[in-house]
């Protein structure tokens, strides 16, 4: 007969040996391996002993944040947000992200917890310009490592705007400790000068960079004149009422999309230099930094498209998205 320090959970029912197997790991921080030793049972035997007790209800996991965190998170929002779109992660913020630098500095702080603790150093980090990135660029520190670091969309325009792409790319480089590559191109042209700069032997490496690259940051620009494209006069007026005749919602890298995240076919598709959408589509790791009312829109058709795996939001644009996502209106 098999004595009870023996039994299998497979075997037996010692009700004893489990709650003793699970107290020892959960409580006491012994590995299998240790547990086994105690025991007098294989490795793989401690593992089920702790696994059934899991399983029969013997063990309960409680997570409590401490009482003056607990209104600065936001869980089951986050797990809403991920659940509605297929996402890997959110993390949402308290403040309000109303497009004020105070409001991009908050999300700047979380999106850059968020790429410090994706990126590699083997990867290639994209980033598209805009000021939550600009954000996000100023709020990391030195604990992360890449590879290389490369602009995603040309910036170049007619008029003096400034973008912040060379301050995003020299701060991000200076952090992670990467080698930058710059994108010196405008981000609209006409169709023929887009295809000479394709062709062109140094922008054609920073385009191939951009699209290949392992991570991705990028935020999304709305369909209206207080976008940073209409007031850098990278688009005018006439351009903005094709797009909304289309139906665009938003873009990103100055390529826009409808509300189901479906590309939008005007006439400022074969004049962009930028990474194009299926690209970030396919990025293994695409972190979309956006929020506020008036990017509502924008987000739920960039996370539809499915162009972001992971989301830095605040409070209201998640309950909002999960809400649009239901149908709740």
């Amino acid at each position: 007969m098999t004595s009870p320090s023996k039994t299998s959970p497979d075997t037996g029912h010692d009700l004893r040996l489990l709650v003793r197997a699970a107290t020892m790991y959960h409580l006491e921080g012994l590995t299998q391996a240790e547990i086994a030793s105690r025991l007098g049972v294989s490795r793989p035997t401690a593992g089920r002993l702790v696994a059934r007790a899991r399983a029969q209800g013997l063990v309960q996991v409680t997570v409590r944040a401490p009482d003056h965190l607990n209104v600065s998170i936001h869980t089951e929002v986050e797990r809403g947000v991920e659940t509605a779109f297929g996402l890997d992660e959110v993390l949402v913020i308290d403040e309000v992200a109303d497009g004020t630098a105070s409001g991009n500095a908050a999300l700047g702080r979380a999106g850059a917890s968020v790429l410090s603790r994706r990126v590699q150093a083997t990867d290639v980090l994209g980033f598209t310009w805009g000021p939550e990135q600009i954000a996000v660029a100023d709020a990391m520190s030195a604990s992360s490592s890449c590879r290389q670091v490369v602009q995603m969309d040309g910036s170049m325009t007619s008029v003096e705007y400034h973008t912040g792409v060379d301050h995003a790319l020299a701060r991000f480089s200076d952090r992670l400790h990467a080698k930058p590559m710059r994108l010196v191109a405008p981000l609209y042209a006409d169709p023929e000068t887009v295809t000479a700069l394709q062709r062109d032997s140094i922008l054609s490496q920073s385009l191939s960079a951009a699209r290949a690259a392992d991570v991705m940051l990028f935020g999304v620009g709305s369909v209206s004149t207080s976008t940073t494209l209409f007031e850098g006069a990278f688009i005018d007026a006439i351009v903005l009422d094709e797009l909304e005749e289309l139906g665009a919602v938003g873009e990103i890298g100055g390529r826009f999309y409808d509300i189901d995240g479906q590309p939008v076919t005007s006439s400022l598709v074969d004049r962009t230099v930028s990474v194009p959408l299926d690209s970030i589509r396919a990025c293994p790791t695409s972190i979309l930094i956006s929020g506020g009312e008036h990017r509502r829109a924008s987000i739920l058709g960039a996370l539809r498209g499915g162009y972001a795996t992971i989301l830095v939001t605040d409070v209201a644009t998640s309950e909002w998205l999960v809400a649009q996502q239901k149908g709740d209106h």
